[in-house]
């Protein structure tokens, strides 16, 4: 089953244009969302969602239409939004208990173990009976996923699931979502670079509403392999480079100001050459964006 988005457009009521002709192709298992803060990934979450319309466009699931279907896409879908609210004095246990009864799962048997066996899957057992509100941030991401999985959904969307998480637990995150792309469509919308790189063999990557790119990781990591170059420069000079020569992104490390530059050859002989990585994509796909909306 493939999720199929054509030309999908929202334009909010204060005039930004949120999504622009937005097509994507999304087949099951893991597909990573990546762009800027306010690049209109949750604007394509929450409508994918049903948390809002789209102007035009299309949006189907197999044969769910999920723009005119709601009440049907609802039923298999999963939702973590980027903030959500907890109870925080109910516990996971009886939480998980009650959205399962108000998702249908009516049969007090078959609750019990759907409950344990989401606490098990996403490491909670152990803190089942304590308050929601005595969790970390962590543990409060993978309760989301838990009740998201509630229904046996066959879509899947989480919204900047690893945000403010410490290492350890993004990279439990990281193993609970791999688990479930196996068996589901997941969208995982960031824009955390190396979650991308991490999770996900098919990627879109969206700026200012517009997808600018799109395909495997991997495959368009190569197509600026050998095309990246480096210098070690002072912090005063970004604004020289960056009106010579097409610089792409800006690192501090140890101190020093490091720029990363796009081009078919060597800028001048005090650059070097450095191994493409995702994030080159990432910055050369935004900062062409930008260059062609402020030219």
């Amino acid at each position: 089953m493939e999720l199929e988005i054509k030309n999908l457009s929202k334009t909010y009521s204060n005039g930004v244009q949120a999504l622009k002709d937005v097509t994507l192709t999304i087949p099951q298992g893991m597909f990573g969302l990546l762009g800027p803060n306010g690049a209109g990934k949750s604007s394509l979450m929450r409508t994918l969602a049903t948390l809002q319309q789209a102007d035009s466009g299309t949006a189907t699931l197999g044969d769910i239409d999920i723009l005119n279907d709601k009440s049907k896409v609802r039923e298999i879908l999963g939702y973590l939004p980027q903030e959500f609210g907890v109870y925080p004095k109910v516990s996971s246990y009886v939480m998980l208990d009650h959205i399962a009864s108000l998702k249908g799962v009516s049969n007090k048997g078959e609750r019990k173990d759907l409950v344990e066996s989401l606490l098990t899957k996403t490491n909670l057992w152990d803190v089942r009976n304590k308050s929601l509100g005595t969790y970390s941030g962590g543990m409060k991401q993978r309760f989301g996923i838990a009740q998201a999985l509630i229904g046996d959904p066959r879509l899947i969307i989480v919204d900047e699931p690893t945000a403010g998480l410490d290492p350890t637990e993004r990279v439990r995150f990281h193993n609970l979502l791999s688990e479930i792309g196996e068996q589901t469509i997941v969208i995982l919308s960031t824009h955390i670079v190396d979650d991308i790189s991490n999770l996900c063999n098919n990627m879109a990557i969206i700026c200012m509403g517009e997808v600018v790119a799109k395909g495997n990781p991997s495959v368009l990591t190569q197509a600026v392999e050998g095309r990246i170059w480096k210098k070690t420069i002072e912090k005063a000079d970004i604004e020289k480079y960056q009106h010579e020569i097409r610089v792409i992104s800006t690192h501090l490390k140890a101190g020093q100001t490091i720029i990363h530059v796009l081009s078919d050859q060597k800028p001048d002989a005090s650059f070097e050459g450095s191994s493409a990585n995702l994030e080159d994509v990432y910055f050369a796909e935004i900062t062409s964006r930008m260059e062609t909306t402020s030219a």
